[in-house]
């Protein structure tokens, strides 16, 4: 019989008691010193045949709770830090800028090993932004906020820290004479409400700004800190790259190494099934899987004593990993498709010329847009309408009446009509139905096809969208032109 507690690792059994008053003191003594909650532990007990006298009580309970002492030290010093998320700032609850300090600081501190339990948004309130501390006080250790750091008098970040951590503010000499110069490089003079800015907790560690005017700042009360920093996208990434970072590191227990894979070809309930052995048998390292814009990526973790021990278990999970969805990955560096593409043709001096139809110039835009790439581009051309195709690319009359200009026949003669127009080693070609109209029963939107001349051979496919949106096609449409070009790459090189 087992008891309706939790199973964990850390489950034993007090052989010598039936009746669970061994159990229950134990309990009780690991719920007064708050080692561990009971939910991280189940007990089981043995079956009872007769009345049983327990003579060694004393010495079970001793025993047992040494052993769960033993347990919970070490499981307390690699225990992850629980943290929440702060943005202040009115303009954000109105909708009249994005938060993206939210996304960029949780993908950070989960980085980092730090677990992010909650995003709370507060407008410039004192009130109801001390009520938001208090709250994730409650569950958390850490706090970081972002915004409400300015010189006007609706900025009440770091006062209201101040308050609930039962601090004072005072001035800061080094943060005022940071303002007094930024001020000064700037050319303005510093107004009364500037000096708000300098005035810092006492027991605070100040974070200066070098690319802004608000200083950051930690300030601790017993087991919580909170992190206050700039709401400014620019100056909070600063920051925390250059202070909070390089302050939260000091509070890890090990090393974290992390890889993240990228991969196309594959939706994320597709990539889950096949990962799924590997995801729910996951402890150390972690496994975990993100969809974005027709693209999957996978993130292995592991927090370890040792670099090297770290990195060992990650690159163990990335092999098991690469045996069911190898064909599907692009990067194991975290790298965009565009810049892997890109590499490969620079590293390799492949010349290359694009034709586009319904993407418009996108592939091209996308291509260009990556630092370098002219040594190997040569051309882009846009040739949207038959006539275009035909004059531009040499495209068969006939073919284009056949088959009309969404065909694979068309995109393959598209991508061979630029081979011998430009000369380039490789000539990609994509046309199809963007949407929202066009489509038929046969060819129906989001119905694309792409084409591609490598070193005279020529390759040709039909794609079929899953139709979310015209820029959502035309988007897809792109990166299926780097993904043919990645494995066509790939085949010849093997």
């Amino acid at each position: 019989m087992r008891s309706k507690l939790m199973r964990s690792p850390y489950a034993f059994a007090p052989q010598e008691r039936s009746d669970w008053q061994g159990a229950s003191r134990i309990m009780d003594l690991l719920r007064f010193a708050k080692q561990i909650d009971e939910k991280s532990l189940y007990f089981k007990s043995p079956r009872k045949r007769g009345k049983m006298k327990f003579e060694r009580e004393d010495f079970v309970v001793k025993r047992t709770c040494s052993k769960i002492c033993d347990l919970t030290k070490q499981t307390r010093g690699d225990r992850n830090m629980k943290t929440a998320i702060l943005s202040v700032g009115t303009e954000i609850l109105f909708g009249q800028i994005t938060n993206t300090n939210t996304v960029f600081l949780s993908q950070q501190l989960n980085l980092l090993g730090f677990d992010v339990l909650y995003h709370y948004t507060v407008g410039d309130n004192s009130a109801r932004l001390a009520e938001m501390i208090e709250l994730a006080f409650k569950d958390c250790d850490l706090v970081i906020t972002t915004g409400g750091l300015g010189p006007t008098e609706d900025d009440l970040t770091k006062e209201t820290a101040c308050k609930v951590l039962h601090d004072e503010l005072v001035m800061h000499q080094p943060s005022l004479e940071a303002l007094e110069n930024h001020a000064k490089k700037r050319g303005r003079p510093m107004t009364p409400n500037n000096y708000k800015q300098a005035m810092m907790p006492t027991r605070a560690e100040v974070f200066g700004n070098e690319v802004g005017s608000a200083p950051g700042m930690a300030l601790c009360e017993g087991n919580k800190t909170i992190i206050c920093m700039p709401g400014p996208p620019r100056e909070m990434k600063w920051m925390w790259e250059n202070r909070v970072r390089p302050y939260l590191k000091k509070r890890q227990t090990g090393v974290i190494y992390y890889k993240v894979l990228r991969m196309f070809g594959i939706g994320e309930s597709s990539l889950e099934t096949e990962l799924l052995d590997i995801i729910d048998g996951q402890t150390d390292p972690t496994v975990a899987t993100y969809a974005k814009e027709g693209e999957c990526s996978v993130r292995v973790a592991s927090k370890r004593q040792t670099l090297a021990e770290a990195k060992e278990a990650v690159d163990a999970v990335i092999e098991e990993i690469s045996e069911k969805v190898g064909k599907y990955i692009y990067s194991y560096d975290d790298e965009d498709l565009e810049t892997v593409v890109a590499k490969k043709l620079l590293a390799r001096n492949i010349s290359v010329s694009a034709c586009e139809s319904c993407t418009g110039g996108l592939f091209s835009g996308a291509l260009t847009e990556l630092p370098g790439i002219s040594k190997v581009f040569d051309r882009g051309l846009v040739t949207y309408t038959y006539g275009a195709k035909i004059e531009e690319l040499g495209v068969k009359k006939e073919t284009l009446t056949k088959y009309t200009a969404e065909s694979i026949e068309v995109a393959r003669e598209m991508a061979e009509g630029l081979a011998a127009k430009t000369g380039s080693r490789l000539c990609i070609s994509v046309t199809g139905i963007a949407g929202p109209d066009g489509g038929t029963e046969e060819k129906p939107v989001g119905t694309i096809y792409t084409g591609c001349v490598f070193d005279g051979k020529t390759y040709a496919e039909q794609i079929a969208l899953r139709n979310v949106s015209r820029s959502w096609n035309r988007h897809f449409a792109v990166l299926s032109m780097f993904d043919m070009i990645n494995r066509i790459i790939e085949e010849e090189k093997a």
